[in-house]
């Protein structure tokens, strides 16, 4: 493997840095002041579309599909610094650059499984970002790290098709802007393959039955940069039988394909995170005194400053590394550095924040500083796309087939 960057990428990192010094970093500010003038608070603030607008002039559009004919062609290996940098503000640059979840995992889908008729309908708008989407899989009543368990019904009713069920952590779906649903549930709950009871399924968001029921919040915060997390109920939906994605019994193999670059952009953008947190700390460290000496020249901390320092190094080349499996091995050839990337970057990722959060004190757990939110973000990503203790077991599950 090289560790070089190419040229693209280093053409494109070069444009983006840019991007976020001149642009992102002051609109921060910026969008909060704007928010907090909204009527309803998940509209999205005005400055959101003048970044949008720039990103396009500046070629910074649609990096995350690997296909040219929808994004910008990059393989994983040349998107993942671009993702990194992109993670160092998680509220403000992914959307601007059109490559935010869940977004970029549903036009992954539409691109790889969409009829031309759907990839028209519902794909265009989104690669031009004319409109957002929601991808609605887990549910309350059941253990959603096990897809098998989804009680949501999808009836075959003559040309349509009727959807029944509750789910919640829908992201994006509080977002206005949010028009359409990729559902999954199940088309055969008493079929012998537990993985091909499973089917997904396009929903207008202005279907009857459909309702947006309520803003789950996560460590007490409403995420309005991203659409919310929101309850959903489906009662009687019905929507025609073309807007089945792929074949009857195909959800869960779909779902797969959807996480996989998920999982791995996620790991590539708390990278950022991480990153954001050590300038934090040093920039605290050294402006701070406390007990006549300067922060920075307490062991403590330069301790904390060390350690993050060494574990986001090996956090980025094993990302490197997966991205790289992935564009030459498959995601299946991938997998075990997936799972591995997805137990590995949150955990630490988390820890790295919270030493920053402990060294600035209550301006760490404040709204003055972006650490308590990026902490919460990234302690959700310990449950999203499969929960740490999931990856560990199919993990350690292939590790041991090796000895049997």
């Amino acid at each position: 493997m090289d560790f070089a960057f190419d040229a693209r990428t280093e053409e494109l990192r070069t444009r983006l840095l840019a991007f976020m010094d001149e642009r992102v970093h002051p609109a921060e500010a910026v969008a909060e002041e704007q928010r907090a003038r909204l009527a309803d608070p998940w509209d999205t603030p005005e400055i959101v579309a003048e970044l949008k607008a720039e990103a396009r002039e500046r070629g910074l559009w649609n990096l995350f599909l690997p296909d040219s004919r929808y994004g910008a062609g990059l393989s994983n290996l040349q998107y993942a610094p671009l993702a990194e940098i992109t993670g160092r503000s998680p509220q403000l640059a992914p959307t601007a650059l059109n490559c935010a979840a869940p977004d970029t995992g549903n036009m992954e889908v539409l691109a790889q499984f969409g009829t031309e008729e759907q990839r028209k309908r519902w794909l265009e708008p989104l690669l031009s970002g004319e409109i957002r989407s929601a991808f609605a899989m887990t549910e309350p009543e059941v253990a959603s790290s096990d897809a098998t368990n989804i009680r949501t019904r999808i009836r075959r009713d003559g040309d349509d098709y009727v959807i029944d069920g509750r789910k919640w952590y829908i992201s994006g779906a509080m977002n206005p802007a949010c028009e359409i649903f990729i559902v999954m549930g199940k088309t055969d709950p008493d079929g012998a393959d537990l993985r091909r009871q499973q089917s997904m399924i396009l929903v207008p968001r202005d279907t009857p039955g459909l309702e947006v029921r309520r803003a789950m919040r996560v460590y007490g915060y409403e995420d309005h940069h991203h659409g919310g997390h929101a309850e959903v109920v489906f009662d009687q939906v019905r929507v025609p039988a073309t807007h089945l994605i792929g074949e009857e019994g195909g959800g869960f193999a779909i779902a797969q394909a959807r996480l996989g670059p998920g999982r791995i952009h996620h790991c590539m953008r708390l990278i950022g995170m991480a990153e954001r947190a050590i300038e934090l700390m040093c920039r605290r460290a050294v402006s701070r005194t406390a007990f006549g000496r300067p922060l920075a020249e307490q062991g403590v901390v330069r301790n904390w400053i060390a350690d993050a320092r060494v574990t986001v190094e090996q956090l980025r080349l094993l990302v490197l590394k997966t991205a790289w499996l992935m564009d030459t091995a498959g995601n299946r050839g991938a997998h075990t550095e997936i799972q591995a990337i997805k137990i590995a970057t949150p955990r630490a990722v988390v820890d790295i924040l919270d030493r920053a959060v402990q060294l600035h004190g209550a301006g760490g757990v404040s709204q003055d500083f972006p650490l308590a939110e990026l902490w919460a973000a990234a302690r959700t990503l310990r449950l999203a796309d499969g929960p740490d203790e999931v990856h560990q077991r199919s993990l350690a599950r292939r590790e041991l087939k090796k000895y049997l």
